[in-house]
Protein backbone atom coordinates (compact mmCIF):
# COMPACT_ATOMS: atom_id res chain seq x y z
CA UNK A 1 0.00 0.00 0.00
CA UNK A 2 1.79 3.34 -1.23
CA UNK A 3 2.28 5.68 2.11
CA UNK A 4 -0.37 8.10 0.91
CA UNK A 5 -3.24 5.50 1.27
CA UNK A 6 -1.40 4.00 4.37
CA UNK A 7 -1.87 7.71 6.05
CA UNK A 8 -5.78 8.09 4.29
CA UNK A 9 -6.76 4.44 5.90
CA UNK A 10 -5.22 5.80 9.26
CA UNK A 11 -7.09 9.02 9.61
CA UNK A 12 -10.38 7.59 8.25
CA UNK A 13 -10.24 5.10 10.69
CA UNK A 14 -9.15 6.80 14.33
CA UNK A 15 -7.83 4.62 16.94
CA UNK A 16 -6.99 1.90 14.75
CA UNK A 17 -3.51 1.58 12.85
CA UNK A 18 -2.24 -1.19 10.19
CA UNK A 19 0.53 -3.74 11.49
CA UNK A 20 1.32 -6.23 8.95
CA UNK A 21 -1.33 -5.48 7.23
CA UNK A 22 -4.07 -6.38 10.04
CA UNK A 23 -5.70 -3.79 11.67
CA UNK A 24 -5.21 -3.54 15.37
CA UNK A 25 -6.02 -1.02 18.65
CA UNK A 26 -2.69 0.92 19.01
CA UNK A 27 -4.15 1.83 22.76
CA UNK A 28 -2.72 -1.68 23.46
CA UNK A 29 1.28 -1.91 23.09
CA UNK A 30 1.07 -5.90 24.05
CA UNK A 31 1.96 -7.71 21.13
CA UNK A 32 -0.14 -10.71 22.43
CA UNK A 33 -3.30 -8.30 22.26
CA UNK A 34 -2.67 -6.35 18.90
CA UNK A 35 -2.84 -9.66 16.73
CA UNK A 36 -5.53 -12.12 18.59
CA UNK A 37 -5.40 -15.33 16.68
CA UNK A 38 -8.64 -17.04 16.38
CA UNK A 39 -9.93 -19.82 18.74
CA UNK A 40 -9.65 -23.49 17.83
CA UNK A 41 -9.21 -26.67 19.07
CA UNK A 42 -5.89 -27.88 21.00
CA UNK A 43 -2.59 -29.18 19.35
CA UNK A 44 -1.55 -32.35 20.51
CA UNK A 45 2.34 -32.93 20.21
CA UNK A 46 4.97 -35.70 21.71
CA UNK A 47 7.35 -32.56 22.05
CA UNK A 48 7.39 -29.23 22.41
CA UNK A 49 10.12 -26.01 22.60
CA UNK A 50 8.83 -23.77 25.44
CA UNK A 51 9.37 -20.46 22.80
CA UNK A 52 12.38 -17.93 23.55
CA UNK A 53 14.35 -19.75 26.13
CA UNK A 54 10.83 -19.95 28.29
CA UNK A 55 10.90 -15.91 28.71
CA UNK A 56 7.28 -14.23 29.50
CA UNK A 57 7.68 -12.10 26.31
CA UNK A 58 5.98 -14.53 23.80
CA UNK A 59 4.41 -17.52 26.32
CA UNK A 60 1.75 -17.15 28.67
CA UNK A 61 -0.95 -19.78 29.80
CA UNK A 62 -2.98 -19.93 27.02
CA UNK A 63 0.44 -21.36 24.93
CA UNK A 64 -0.45 -24.41 27.19
CA UNK A 65 -4.21 -24.36 27.23
CA UNK A 66 -3.78 -24.40 23.39
CA UNK A 67 0.02 -26.57 22.48
CA UNK A 68 -0.74 -29.57 24.38
CA UNK A 69 2.42 -31.58 24.44
CA UNK A 70 3.69 -34.51 26.29
CA UNK A 71 7.22 -33.25 26.89
CA UNK A 72 7.67 -29.35 27.31
CA UNK A 73 11.89 -28.27 26.89
CA UNK A 74 12.64 -25.74 28.94
CA UNK A 75 16.04 -23.57 27.74
CA UNK A 76 16.79 -20.93 29.98
CA UNK A 77 19.86 -19.91 31.12
CA UNK A 78 20.05 -16.10 31.84
CA UNK A 79 18.87 -14.88 35.09
CA UNK A 80 19.47 -11.37 33.62
CA UNK A 81 16.87 -11.13 30.69
CA UNK A 82 14.51 -13.41 32.93
CA UNK A 83 15.19 -16.64 31.52
CA UNK A 84 14.02 -18.91 32.07
CA UNK A 85 10.76 -17.08 33.50
CA UNK A 86 8.78 -18.16 36.61
CA UNK A 87 5.64 -16.75 35.17
CA UNK A 88 6.16 -19.15 32.10
CA UNK A 89 6.39 -22.05 34.59
CA UNK A 90 3.53 -20.89 36.17
CA UNK A 91 1.64 -20.31 33.14
CA UNK A 92 2.03 -24.52 32.40
CA UNK A 93 0.44 -24.70 35.89
CA UNK A 94 -2.61 -22.51 34.92
CA UNK A 95 -2.62 -24.19 31.18
CA UNK A 96 -2.74 -27.43 32.00
CA UNK A 97 -5.17 -27.08 35.09
CA UNK A 98 -7.60 -26.44 32.31
CA UNK A 99 -6.89 -29.56 30.14
CA UNK A 100 -9.87 -31.56 31.26
CA UNK A 101 -8.12 -34.47 31.30
CA UNK A 102 -4.69 -35.58 33.05
CA UNK A 103 -2.26 -36.73 30.73
CA UNK A 104 0.92 -37.26 31.85
CA UNK A 105 3.80 -34.23 31.42
CA UNK A 106 7.17 -34.32 31.52
CA UNK A 107 9.03 -30.94 31.78
CA UNK A 108 12.78 -30.88 30.43
CA UNK A 109 14.78 -28.22 31.68
CA UNK A 110 17.98 -27.96 29.68
CA UNK A 111 20.35 -25.78 32.42
CA UNK A 112 19.94 -26.23 36.22
CA UNK A 113 18.83 -22.79 37.35
CA UNK A 114 17.81 -21.41 41.06
CA UNK A 115 14.27 -20.21 39.11
CA UNK A 116 13.32 -23.79 37.92
CA UNK A 117 14.66 -25.12 41.23
CA UNK A 118 12.46 -22.47 43.25
CA UNK A 119 9.80 -23.26 41.28
CA UNK A 120 9.89 -27.13 41.29
CA UNK A 121 9.87 -26.91 44.98
CA UNK A 122 7.15 -24.06 45.62
CA UNK A 123 4.96 -26.23 43.62
CA UNK A 124 5.41 -29.47 43.88
CA UNK A 125 2.27 -30.67 45.45
CA UNK A 126 0.59 -28.68 42.14
CA UNK A 127 2.74 -30.76 39.90
CA UNK A 128 1.53 -33.89 41.34
CA UNK A 129 -1.83 -32.98 41.32
CA UNK A 130 -1.62 -32.14 37.41
CA UNK A 131 0.63 -34.90 36.62
CA UNK A 132 3.68 -33.11 35.75
CA UNK A 133 7.20 -34.84 36.05
CA UNK A 134 9.81 -32.42 35.96
CA UNK A 135 13.33 -34.48 34.69
CA UNK A 136 16.50 -33.72 36.75
CA UNK A 137 19.70 -33.43 34.52
CA UNK A 138 21.25 -36.26 36.30
CA UNK A 139 23.20 -37.70 32.88
CA UNK A 140 26.03 -36.44 31.44
CA UNK A 141 27.45 -36.47 28.26
CA UNK A 142 30.98 -35.88 27.08
CA UNK A 143 31.93 -35.42 23.67
CA UNK A 144 36.25 -34.18 23.26
CA UNK A 145 37.06 -31.81 25.81
CA UNK A 146 33.84 -30.44 26.62
CA UNK A 147 30.63 -32.49 28.78
CA UNK A 148 26.99 -31.03 29.04
CA UNK A 149 23.87 -32.52 30.64
CA UNK A 150 21.03 -34.73 28.53
CA UNK A 151 18.12 -36.46 28.45
CA UNK A 152 16.76 -39.27 27.09
CA UNK A 153 13.05 -39.16 25.96
CA UNK A 154 11.62 -41.98 24.49
CA UNK A 155 7.66 -42.03 22.42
Amino acid sequence: MPEDELSRSSHSNPGKSLVNGIKTNPASNSPKSSLSVPMGPPVYVDLAYIPNHCSGKNTDPEFFKRVRASYYVVSGNDAANGEPSRAVLDALLEGKSQWGENLQVTLIPTHDTEVTREWYQQTHEKQQELNIMVLASSSTVVMQDESFPACKIEF
